[in-house]
């Protein structure tokens, strides 16, 4: 397995395959891994935004760390999602991933009042000392009460276990921003959000994003054109790729990416409750989007 503190490429956020009772599916969850490893992703991030990590309790959390780590088996890296409101909690699921044996963290604040900048960076920072894990840091304003600014990446670039951020903006503008600001100090990734080759041309090392469970092939396929300076070749793939990007964007995020699984042969479940499965006129919209790139 390659250096985790040199991760390139492309990392799906995993979906958490759910039974019709709620409980973690862990086979199906295997199943998947195994699928993606064999299609050439470089890395797997359990309880990710598709990975649905605010509606599972920590049991099941503990059981999607553990079944991707087993199902990875040294083979690509496991990047595990590690979302709290306080310090406390963030500092245990990390220890707790470590010892489950996830080769990195990903690291997001949930928050329901706002908080300044000066706590922001002291809860990174506490996940960041709490293993000697890379981190990554993962920003999504468009869900976060309390995002981090520039200031905060800057400040937080000088830790030396948080190697990366993760933004899911649709600001590419300010990913430039942060490269530019921590010259160099922690690498970029994009999400679906972006248009990733646009985020490979200006200095990106991959992305993390749910869409490349279901495209992982063809996401790979870019990742390589991009790394060979074949800029042509990427962005016309890149815009027969941005159809899926786009149709996802429309619907919930998980229940697209679950949709579209089903319509492949695995079968995670729906969406865990509150949220709304697809109906057929969005499943349908899901289909044609994959279909239109050779997935189905």
């Amino acid at each position: 397995m390659p250096d985790i503190r040199d991760l390139r490429g492309v990392v799906p956020y995993l979906p958490t395959p759910l039974t019709a009772e709620g409980a973690v599916d862990e086979a199906a969850l295997i199943r998947l891994c195994d699928h993606l490893i064999a299609e050439g992703v470089h890395g797997l991030t359990p309880l990710g935004s598709t990975g649905e990590f605010a509606y599972l309790d920590i049991a099941a959390k503990e059981r999607v760390v553990a079944a991707t780590v087993a199902a990875a088996r040294g083979r690509v890296p496991v990047i595990a999602g590690v979302a709290a409101t306080t310090i406390r909690d963030g500092v245990a699921q990390a220890r707790r991933w470590a010892a489950l044996g996830a080769d990195g963290i990903l690291a997001v604040l949930e928050a329901y009042f706002p908080v300044p900048d000066a706590g922001v960076v002291e809860y990174f920072t506490a996940i960041a000392d709490g293993t000697d894990l890379p981190v990554t840091l993962y920003t999504n304003p468009n869900f976060q009460r309390s995002d981090l600014s520039l200031d905060a990446i800057d400040r937080l670039s000088h830790h030396p276990n948080i190697l990366f951020v993760k933004d899911a903006s649709t600001n590419t503008g300010r990913l430039l921003s942060i490269l530019n600001r921590t010259e160099g100090r922690v690498g970029v990734f994009a999400a679906s959000s972006h248009i990733t080759a646009a985020v490979m041309l200006i200095g990106g090392r991959g992305w993390l994003a749910g869409p490349s469970c279901l495209i992982p092939r063809q996401s790979v396929e870019l990742f390589r054109l991009c790394e060979a300076g074949e800029w042509a070749a990427a962005m016309e793939l890149q815009r027969d790729l941005w159809a899926v990007n786009q149709v996802f964007a429309r619907f919930n995020l998980a229940g697209a990416v679950k949709a579209g699984l089903r319509l492949q042969g695995f079968d995670c479940g729906d969406p865990a409750p509150p949220q709304p499965a697809l109906d057929p006129a969005q499943v349908e919209a899901v289909r044609k989007a994959l279909a239109g790139v050779g997935a189905l």
